[in-house]
């Protein structure tokens, strides 16, 4: 069994910040992708940005809509546990962020909200 715990979710005012954790544990010994996804009302799960772990390293994959305003970053001591860092947020920024967490199958957090709303 793998769980995946995020915390951080909250209601921020447009412009604001947050940092989202995630952290894995339970029977794993690696990944080859980590990171985040979200879903908003009525939409569909999207990519928010993940870890790719390949034979030439590790790669960070943004979601268009939260290049450069979103930054994905790694536990140095914790290989098990990631973090997201949004800044100047968006009212389309609203919704539940999942973990997850890839190594043959797929795993999911149950997700943390983030409202963005004045």
């Amino acid at each position: 069994q793998v769980q995946l715990v995020e915390s951080g979710g909250a209601l921020v005012q447009p412009g604001g910040s947050l940092r989202l954790s995630c952290e894995a544990s339970g029977k794993i010994l690696g990944w080859n992708v980590m990171g985040w996804y979200r879903q908003a009302p009525g939409k569909q799960r999207e990519l928010v940005a993940t870890f790719t772990s390949g034979a030439s390293g590790i790669s960070t994959t943004y979601g268009d809509s939260v290049k450069g305003r979103f930054t994905l970053s790694r536990d140095s001591a914790n290989k098990f546990a990631v973090y997201l860092q949004m800044n100047n947020l968006k009212s389309d920024d609203t919704g539940v962020y999942y973990c997850n967490l890839r190594r043959g199958i797929a795993y999911w957090g149950q997700g943390t909200q983030v409202p963005v709303s004045s």
